[in-house]
């Protein structure tokens, strides 16, 4: 038998040419995403890890206590808010103790084989074209001086071209960061890192190891001395690293270290100490990453072995009287199903092995795909483990054999005789009362599990487990009901099709003669109409709510704002930005953390003469005009949490650690305000709270419509007043609500581009049935064109047969999709106060569009084939 089997895959190569296509495209699909999953985070992690494998012990600096000079919150510190330099650049004892005298100390120390000072921060450039460089990974944006060593060089940045920086008004920039900013030496590149913008000469272009870098980040580099005054304080440095000399155990070295540094200011910690404490940051920040990309693994998976599964299935089918044939010649039952199984075994191996080659081609391109918002997603290299390789032939081999067991072995109880007919056999009426029984069942389950979200307050892992458990009910009890659901659904299609003349006639005929292979043929295209439809409505409707809330409470025409919340506004430029033409209101808001109720929320510290004209407040009782210090307002959801009201009193503390908890009276609650946030206070009693004193984080501005200028001229005018700034970013209305939904954008990128696959694979299912029902109607075809039907009306029969499929399962995916989305929109709604259902109108019509589109597509090579075979030979053939 298993020479049997290799004759049949060899007889008919053409014949499974299709299979084979749609087994490789399934594993294609399912091992792409998990190697593109794999890849993206380690990318991730590279992207904000540092590597500790050269470092065996690492010295740092203690905060000093809360109170002392130099500590958060004291009058000396700088802050973000007043000079370029940072917190750390005050020139006080406290800031650190790491100086040239300790790293002299630390050489001699015995086991240590190299010392490696550090003087590090953050710096976020303009690139030539004045926009800021990679705004979105601030925390990936390293900044170092140039530390030489005995033989005069950094061995940790190596120089490709032009030299070292000398001065303060120079800088060298990371390989990778000079081409993505078009940097050329000696030209001026503007950056920031905590304040005020700076202008410098770029002198050097380095290479560096360092994967935050590598994996997307940027790099400058300033000559030691000036690094040391902007991230730690003259003649200092931020840490030490030390490298172990051969023998040295890494924990006896740290001890050594430790007895050497004053207790209270340094701290010495272990490379291993370091890189645990650091692979537990990564997990948290990765982990979303991991688990979005196993969701799309899993739809990958159903859609795949769908296909695989309904293409074997009507390939046996096809084959029923030969397998009738070998059981008349003497073959058993077994011996039938084993020669189909070793069969499947053959074809899932080839097809494995192709479809993991193209997985891997579609890993390396779904970052470029991918990358649309002007920030590329985190590059590495492909991540080939054994999860991918596994379920490649997992998919490949193990769904196939399945798909071919289970008609196989329905076909082989045929009795010879009766499988040898030439007439195909209908279900019997039992089958179609168990498939209209269960179908219901599953269907009942499904749309009660998703009906009881209705009360659903928010997207939890149980309701989510519940949704899709739900949507997947439900998309199963549709595929066990659209054979029972075709005849229906096509006879009313049917008079659409009839006017279209005889062709338009024989297509709906052909469509209704398998309801089950019709069905079957339709589901592919239904999986992912279904999820394409429910997805975006989803998405729209979210992204509705999420406009009119990112607008709420907005009366100002631009914000001002820092990328990063350590970072804040040069008060020099808040008042240029007041003075700009154009501007008619322009108010400093403070952003701080505010302890309250054993929780921790955010409050927004202005003034509240001027907040009114920038903000729209809809207070439920009180006002800001009492605002003040010691009072506060909260909005209604924290007032609620809390249990207050207006002049009711609250314990709560603005700021970080080294504050106290402080009585505020409650002078008014307002209702959810984003703009607002969770609290407003005055804006010097929260400056006063804050970090660093006297920063603004943001600046609300109301352009004057008298003066008619251009809302781009308005963004350039405020841009030039803020120093064109790369740590500050400009944006009006829109497009403060595209970033609001910037990572429901993201999901539905990435959501589209994998589900387009999906597609491509239920085009090539509709072409396979296609195909084979054509070689089925061989003779009837012949028949047809005998009597006088031309090419042209094969064609157009074939075709219609094709669009009446696509349309049934358009059909059947829209109902489904529409449905899951208004079942599950009630988790968002939980979770975002103004969602409400939104159909969009244009993306449902592109996508029935689409989907017919697939069908007319799939049906050109089978109607070309029809129409090109000989009447004579057609009717002759047995």
């Amino acid at each position: 038998m298993l020479k049997t089997a290799l004759r049949n895959v060899l007889a008919h190569k053409a014949r499974l040419l299709m299979t084979v296509l749609a087994v490789t495209l399934g594993v294609a699909f399912v091992s792409g995403t998990l190697v593109f999953a794999d890849s993206s985070t380690a990318a991730h992690r590279a992207a904000v890890s540092k590597d500790y494998a050269d470092i065996a012990v690492t010295v740092t600096p203690k905060d000093p206590p809360p109170g002392a000079p130099g500590a958060p919150g004291e009058a000396g510190a700088a802050g973000a808010a007043g000079s370029a330099g940072s917190a750390g650049s005050t020139g006080d004892e406290h800031a650190t103790v790491l100086d040239d005298a300790l790293v002299r100390k630390l050489a001699g120390l015995p086991g240590v084989a190299a010392v490696r000072p550090s003087a590090d921060g953050l710096a976020t450039l303009n690139s030539s074209d004045g926009a800021p460089l990679r705004t979105g990974r601030i925390w990936a944006h390293r900044a170092a001086g140039y530390v030489p060593g005995a033989d005069g060089k950094d061995g940790r940045h190596p120089l490709t071209e032009g030299r070292a920086p000398r001065d303060g008004e120079e800088i060298a920039v990371g390989g990778g960061t000079a081409a993505a900013g078009r940097f050329r030496i000696g030209e001026e590149i503007t950056l920031a890192t905590d304040g005020p913008v700076m202008t410098k000469r770029l002198v050097g272009i380095v290479t560096t190891r360092d994967t935050r870098v590598t994996a997307g980040g940027t790099l400058v580099l300033f000559d030691k001395a000036t690094a040391q005054q902007l991230f730690a304080s003259p003649g200092r440095y931020t840490s030490i690293d030390l490298s172990a000399a051969p023998g040295t155990d890494a924990a006896e070295l740290a001890r050594r270290v430790t007895a050497l540094l004053p207790a209270d200011r340094a701290e010495a910690t272990t490379g291993t100490a370091q890189a645990a404490q650091q692979a537990v940051l990564v997990d948290t920040l990765t982990r979303g990453n991991e688990k979005l990309s196993l969701v799309f693994a899993g739809v990958a998976l159903f859609i795949g072995s769908f296909l695989i599964v309904n293409t074997f299935t009507m390939l046996v089918a096809r084959r029923t009287r030969e397998i009738a044939l070998l059981r008349a010649i003497g073959a058993t039952r077994r011996q039938v199903v084993r020669s189909l199984l070793w069969e499947a075994v053959l074809l899932g191996l080839a097809a494995s092995a192709l479809g993991f080659l193209l997985g891997l081609g579609i890993a390396s391109v779904l970052p470029e795909i991918l990358s649309t918002t002007g920030e590329p997603l985190p590059r590495g290299p492909l991540v080939i483990g054994p999860l991918p390789v596994a379920a490649a032939f997992a998919v490949g081999v193990g769904v196939t054999v399945l798909a071919a067991w289970l008609p196989s072995r329905k076909a082989a109880r045929i009795a010879p005789v009766e499988a040898m007919r030439t007439a195909e056999q209908p279900p019997t009426a039992a089958a179609s009362r168990v498939r209209g029984a269960a179908g219901t069942l599953l269907l009942a389950l499904g749309a009660g599990l998703l009906l009881s979200l209705a009360g659903a307050k928010d997207a939890s892992e149980e309701n989510l487990r519940s949704a899709m458990s739900g949507c997947a009910l439900l998309v199963i009890a549709v595929i066990v009901l659209a054979p029972l659901l075709a005849v229906p659904v096509l006879r009313l299609s049917g008079r659409l099709t009839g006017r279209l003349g005889i062709a338009g006639h024989l297509a709906h005929r052909n469509a209704l003669r398998d309801p089950r292979r019709t069905a079957a043929t339709a589901s592919a295209l239904m999986v992912s109409t279904a999820l394409v439809a429910g997805l975006a409505v989803i998405g729209h409707s979210t992204g509705q709510a999420l406009d009119r809330q990112a607008a709420a409470g907005l009366a100002a025409d631009y914000v001002i704002s820092t990328h990063t919340s350590s970072a804040g506004i040069d008060p020099a430029a808040v008042q240029r930005v007041t003075a700009a033409p154009g501007v008619r209101t322009a108010t400093a808001v403070t952003d701080s953390t505010l302890f309250i109720g054993g929780g921790v929320r955010q409050i927004s510290g202005v003034d509240p003469a001027a907040a009114p004209s920038v903000m729209k407040l809809d207070f439920v009782n009180g006002s800001l005009k009492d605002l003040g210090p010691g009072r506060i307002a909260l909005s209604s959801t924290l007032a609620r949490a809390n249990g207050v009201r207006t002049g009711d009193r609250i314990d709560a503390r603005i700021g970080g650690p080294g504050q106290h908890l402080t009585p505020y009276t409650v002078v008014g609650v307002y209702e959810d305000n984003p703009t607002a946030q969770d609290a407003l206070g005055a804006r010097a009693e929260v400056q006063r709270g804050s970090l660093d004193l006297g920063s603004v984080q943001r600046v609300l501005v109301r352009a004057d419509s008298s003066a008619g200028d251009g809302a781009d001229a308005t963004k350039d005018r405020l841009r030039s007043a803020t120093g064109n700034n790369p740590l500050l970013r400009i944006q009006d209305r829109q497009e403060l609500v595209q970033e609001a939904a910037g990572s429901l954008s993201t999901l539905l990128t990435l959501t589209y581009g994998l589900l387009a696959i999906g597609g491509v694979i239920a085009a090539l299912g509709i072409m396979n049935t296609l195909a084979m029902s054509v070689s089925d109607r061989t003779r009837e075809i012949g028949v047809l064109r005998a009597i006088g039907m031309d090419r042209a009306g094969i064609r157009r029969m074939i075709r219609l047969e094709s669009l009446a499929v696509s349309a049934f399962g358009t059909l059947l995916g829209l109902a489904a999709g529409l449905f899951g989305a208004w079942t599950v929109g009630a988790l968002t709604n939980g979770a975002l106060k103004d969602y409400s259902l939104a159909l969009p109108w244009d993306t449902l019509l592109l996508l029935c569009l689409v989907s017919l589109a697939t069908g007319a597509v799939a049906a050109a090579l089978p109607a070309r084939h029809a129409s090109a075979l000989s009447p004579l030979e057609a009717v002759a053939e047995l």
